[in-house]
């Protein structure tokens, strides 16, 4: 079968796009890995699937697989990229929306610029203290949209992301559920955060990871006073702005805000 995709990043973090509104594409494990190899596919940190929406709640759905062809529910920098894709293969008709593993989504544009409205977080604990090959470390989490813990660092360059990274991701403290992605962040100046991410799925550090930089942010918000927005410098060198208020012990009105840039588009056998 002869596919016709779109590569896009948010911020560096990489996705393949695919057009199958008339459902007439069906992916098995095998054939997400290959689209998103590196080196015998497209590459990618993650793929895509415009379907319609079933429920009626928005203009449209995804179907959404990490590169290990895994299912995930949301992707905060994919999101961003499949708004645009969404532009791009129906037309620009103003602000998207689109349904998603953690809710409904919607995107609106400044030229290459998008924004997304993401679900509301939830989950969050401050402070746990956790057993690593490093010793003890203070882990903080949040839910936005996926599982995320954050660690703040003095040094995102000297952070043991893959190492450190891999651990918690499986560490027990995060069972019985399939684990988490981890944040390591850096506080730059007030309202300016640096954050690398491991991100399971890809099981490894990605340029950049949206849900990740919102969990940070959040974060950072609640334990420093700082209001919204927090700037984040990702990895891939991009900055994203992180919106939201906080109503109660709730953070609502919560945005993500940065590129999404088209790298290529292609045909690819698989």
């Amino acid at each position: 079968m002869l596919l016709e995709f779109t590569k896009m990043n948010g911020a560096g973090n990489d996705f393949v796009l695919i057009d199958n509104r008339e459902r007439k594409i069906e992916l098995t494990a095998d054939q997400v890995r290959h689209l998103c190899d590196r080196q015998r596919g497209v590459g990618g940190d993650g793929l895509f699937l415009l379907v319609p929406s079933e429920s009626g709640k928005a203009d449209w759905a995804w179907d959404f697989y990490n590169s290990d062809g895994t299912t995930a529910d949301m992707c905060g920098n994919g999101a961003r990229c499949f708004a645009r894709f969404i532009h791009q293969v129906v037309g620009p008709n103003g602000d998207v929306t689109f349904e998603t593993g953690a809710g409904v989504i919607k995107g609106s544009f400044e030229g290459d610029i998008v924004t997304v409205d993401l679900t509301e977080p939830h989950s969050l604990a401050l402070n746990a203290k956790i057993e690593t090959s490093q010793g003890e470390l203070t882990v903080h989490s949040l839910n936005t949209g996926v599982p995320h813990a954050v660690i703040f660092v003095p040094d995102a360059d000297q952070a043991m992301v893959q190492e450190i990274g891999r651990e918690i991701r499986h560490h027990a403290h995060f069972a019985p559920s399939n684990g988490t992605n981890v944040n390591f962040t850096q506080e730059l100046e007030p309202g300016f955060i640096r954050v690398r991410t491991y991100e399971r799925g890809v099981e490894g550090e990605t340029l950049a990871c949206g849900t990740g930089v919102t969990a940070a942010a959040i974060i950072t918000s609640e334990l420093k006073g700082i209001a919204a927005p927090v700037k984040v410098q990702v990895q891939g060198g991009d900055i994203l702005e992180v919106f939201f208020r906080k109503e109660g012990d709730r953070f609502l009105d919560v945005k993500l805000k940065g590129p999404a840039d088209v790298a290529f588009q292609g045909k690819i056998e698989i």
